[in-house]
């Protein structure tokens, strides 16, 4: 469990970070924007795009950020494109300060230090082990700021991301935007994966909840809706939308829900614009500068 911060430390770090505050920092949404319907489906192959697509636009509202992975070893090492950490890592403008890339795979971590090697410019800390005892770690070392842009892309298969860790992460922040999350929810395999396990302690710390069989007496919509009010309510992000992740290009079965948690005002406009361009080339920068009504300082 991530330790608690007093309040008289709070208040320091609060005055101590105001002078980095790169923007200023809009009220909280209210209620949850509404999303033109989707131009472009997003399948499996392309989901690494969508987080680098939708990082490329925020980090020019931020001008700075912190990135955390908790599952950062690529799928299909012969497939750099579908390698999210290595396409975020290498976006332009560099933007982004500091990288958390965790894996628990031995292969996944040869890749992730080479990574890190090719780039010794860059601030980029690889951490090996269950990324759910690793990120309270991190969290407790406090190296992230109160007041730095916090990305975290939970990229996991099935059952691996506990609840307890999500939940950290929603709650380290106290003066600034809550870590903006993108969640991964395996949606056409869950109930094939749930009926082969022999210990149920792992959708138990998954759900963090011992009423977990509830889940698969739903029908997949439904399950879907539940992490997206749970998200809400619980951790209480002021817009939780799920983005759904298709079997193959031009649509077929949804494999995965990506739940996108934020609390910035302009984060659902630039996700539904990432998830519409994020296979077309990149726009130049002085045409996103005008259409996202940035002013010359955010010119990299």
């Amino acid at each position: 469990m991530v330790r608690r911060r007093t309040k008289n430390k709070r208040s320091n770090t609060q005055n101590q970070d105001d002078d980095s505050t790169l923007f200023q920092l809009p009220s909280r949404i209210v209620p949850e924007p509404r999303i033109k319907s989707l131009q472009f489906p997003i399948w499996t192959e392309k989901k690494a795009q969508l987080i680098e697509r939708y990082l490329y636009y925020f980090v020019l509202v931020t001008k700075h950020g912190t990135y955390i992975d908790g599952f950062a070893g690529p799928q299909q090492p012969d497939k750099p494109e579908m390698w999210a950490a290595k396409l975020v890592i290498d976006n332009e403008p560099k933007r982004l300060n500091h990288f958390y890339l965790f894996d628990s795979d031995r292969t996944a971590l040869f890749h992730l230090k080479k990574l890190k090697e090719a780039h010794p410019d860059r601030d980029i800390v690889v951490y090996g082990g269950d990324f759910n005892e690793k990120i309270v770690r991190l969290l407790n070392s406090e190296r992230i700021k109160q007041t730095e842009a916090t990305f975290c892309l939970l990229d996991q298969r099935t059952f691996e991301c506990h609840w307890s860790s999500v939940k950290a992460l929603a709650g380290y922040k106290s003066s600034s935007f809550k870590i903006e999350l993108f969640y991964f929810l395996p949606n056409f395999w869950l109930e094939r994966a749930v009926s082969g396990l022999r210990h149920f302690d792992m959708p138990q710390k998954w759900w963090g909840k011992t009423d977990w069989p509830r889940l698969f007496e739903m029908n997949r919509n439904e399950r879907k809706d539940t992490f997206v009010q749970r998200f809400k309510n619980e951790l209480g992000y002021a817009s939780v939308k799920p983005w759904p992740i298709y079997e193959k290009q031009g649509g077929g079965r949804i494999m995965y829900y990506m739940i996108h948690a934020t609390d910035h005002p302009e984060a659902p406009k630039l996700m539904e614009r990432a998830y519409n361009k994020a296979v077309q080339p990149k726009e130049p920068l002085n045409q996103l500068q005008f259409e996202l009504g940035l002013n010359k300082s955010s010119q990299p």
